[in-house]
């Protein structure tokens, strides 16, 4: 044996084969190995070997043993290590012709074969024992690419202890042994329960512009599965992924525009199984869900979003919704804090969704905003005001001072204009419906203008009256003999039907009768001269003596007129 042995160790380089069985026996099989060890099939090759490893021209390659000779090479023996070759250490150029097997003692015919013999005593304690020498020779032959590759093998072989040790618990095997996910549960026992509980993590963003609001929420989902029944006393915390093992509810969001579901670091799932059959059943969404806002009072509005959840496929005879705990079935908007808003109420309701395909259970969150207005009086309101006031400065300043004046109208109209347009900005651009905000500056913006063109008609009152003659020192008294004229007409074609009845009734001696109709005649004749005093007045009052009066009058006018007018747009809008 240990002759074998060493003729194994001095022969390196014919050793192909051995290193080939050296590696199944250390658990690899030899074809997937066979690119790596040998370009060709396992045998005895001889020839010119060139660099690179290749045999050159004129090689040939014998075939492998067979019947006793492979037994002879199983066991240690090989043809190369019982004959060597007198060339192995010459001139490789001078081939010969390899050497017949060995026959067997006492014969000269050969042994038969090893299928028809069994492997004898003696032969495989050969072979255990020349086990570690094949393998060792193999690695030697074969090189690093060949180490390597039976490291990795040995790293990826599992034995069958540890396989057996990865097996399902007894409970999980008996709750997925005959459980078909695509059927619901209580298939033929009426529809199935489904309760529902919301946690708000957060709502993100309330957009004016698109109607919507961006919320992350925790939905959390019970149900009872007969079929997931097993005795014990402790719920079953699984993974998330063995989810798609189990039938769930298809809850969809009705007014979603977009939601996703978190999966960082894994999908955040939850699934629990509890003794009776109970599933619990959570996730984490986040979803953008649209709101139908009313904008009329805005910025001092209240708006009522809602969150609709039902179910895709199934009707109420299949699956029916209920809210675990009613209204607190709904937490964390207690905590909530949003930037323009604040939740004053918040209720739950159960409903049917109706459509062609049939009746629908339905659970419907509903939630008020209301809008914190301290952040538009800042800056809007505030602004505004501030606008108007300096408009009327230009009251106080002379008409002369043209240029000045000017500039305190200009100015404060342009400025009203960006405020008008900055405020918008943030609004949808249809004009479906009038804003307060726009009531309010519209308001301001009108008094501003109303300021600029006070100034223009006080300045053209000046000039004009510059431009034409003094007049006279009585004409006060002229012009109230012309208006005493007037009503002097007026009342002399009332009295001239007075004078004629008068006569009349002296020469035919009227009755009493006919003297009070005369009173009623006389009275509805004075009623047009009254009309027309009333008139009179009220038109001198809008007459002007001194073009300088004009801004007297408008320094208490504005102002007073422009808090008249807030104390109804506020008293309006915050109690109406």
């Amino acid at each position: 044996m240990q002759a074998l042995l060493q003729g194994h160790g001095k022969k390196k380089k014919k050793v192909a084969g051995s290193a080939a069985t050296g590696f199944c026996l250390a658990g690899i099989p030899p074809h997937s190995l066979s690119s790596i060890i040998s370009p060709r099939p396992t045998g005895t090759c001889r020839g010119v070997v060139r660099k690179g490893g290749a045999a050159g021209k004129g090689q040939r390659c014998s075939e492998p043993p067979r019947g006793a000779e492979a037994e002879r090479y199983q066991g240690g023996s090989s043809p190369t290590a019982a004959h060597p070759r007198p060339w192995a250490g010459s001139n490789p150029r001078r081939p010969r012709r390899a050497r017949p097997a060995a026959r067997l003692q006492g014969g000269g015919r050969r042994a038969p074969s090893a299928a028809a013999q069994g492997p004898r005593p003696q032969v495989r304690r050969q072979q255990e024992l020349s086990k570690p020498h094949l393998t060792m020779c193999g690695l030697k032959c074969c090189g690093p690419r060949a180490l390597f590759l039976l490291m990795l093998c040995r790293s990826m072989h599992i034995p069958e202890a540890e396989g057996k040790g990865e097996i399902l618990p007894p409970t999980i095997q008996k709750i997925i042994k005959g459980y078909n996910k695509y059927l619901r549960p209580f298939f033929d026992n009426g529809p199935v329960s489904v309760g529902m509980s919301l946690d708000i993590a957060s709502i993100d963003t309330i957009s004016e512009i698109n109607m919507d609001y961006t919320a992350t929420i925790f939905l959390r989902q019970r149900w009872t599965d007969e079929r997931l029944c097993f005795d014990g006393n402790k719920s079953l915390s699984l993974d998330g992924r063995l989810v798609e093992m189990l039938w769930v509810p298809d809850t969809f969001i009705v007014d979603s525009k977009k939601s996703f579901l978190h999966d960082i670091t894994v999908e955040n799932r939850l699934i629990r199984i509890y003794p009776n059959g109970t599933v619990l059943y959570a996730l984490r969404i986040t979803t953008t869900v649209a709101c139908s806002m009313d904008l009329t009072k805005y910025p001092m509005d209240k708006q009522t979003c809602t969150l609709q959840l039902e179910s895709w496929g199934y009707n109420i005879n299949d699956v029916t919704f209920y809210w675990t705990r009613g209204n607190d079935s709904v937490r964390g908007l207690d905590t909530l804090r949003l930037a323009q808003y604040t939740v004053e109420d918040h209720f739950t309701s159960v409903s049917e969704a109706v459509y062609e395909t049939g009746h629908y259970p339905k659970l419907v969150f509903h939630f008020e905003l209301k809008r914190n207005i301290l952040y538009f009086i800042l800056e809007t309101y505030v602004p505004s005001i501030l606008l108007v006031v300096l408009s009327w400065v230009s009251f106080w300043i002379s008409q002369s001072s043209v240029p000045a004046r000017i500039c305190i109208g200009v100015t404060t109209v342009l400025t009203m204009t960006t405020l008008m347009m900055g405020a918008r900005t943030s609004l949808p651009n249809a004009n479906c419906f009038i804003k307060a905000i726009d009531v309010y500056l519209g308001i301001c913006f009108s008094f501003i203008f109303g300021a600029l063109l006070e100034y223009a008609v006080a300045h053209f009152c000046t000039l004009h009256r510059l431009g034409s003659k003094e007049l006279p020192k009585d004409e006060d008294e002229e012009a109230e003999e012309e208006r005493n004229g007037v009503l002097a007409a007026v009342a002399n074609s009332c009295s001239a039907p007075d004078n004629m009845i008068e006569t009349d009734s002296n020469k035919s001696s009227k009755t009493s009768i006919d003297g009070k109709k005369e009173k009623s005649k006389r009275s509805g004749c004075s009623s047009p001269m009254s009309v027309m005093k009333r008139l009179f007045c009220i038109f001198d009052c809008f007459h002007v003596k001194n073009p300088y009066h004009i801004d007297n009058y408008a320094r208490f006018s504005f102002p007073l007129s422009f808090i008249i007018i807030n104390v109804l747009y506020w008293v309006y809008y915050l109690y109406f």
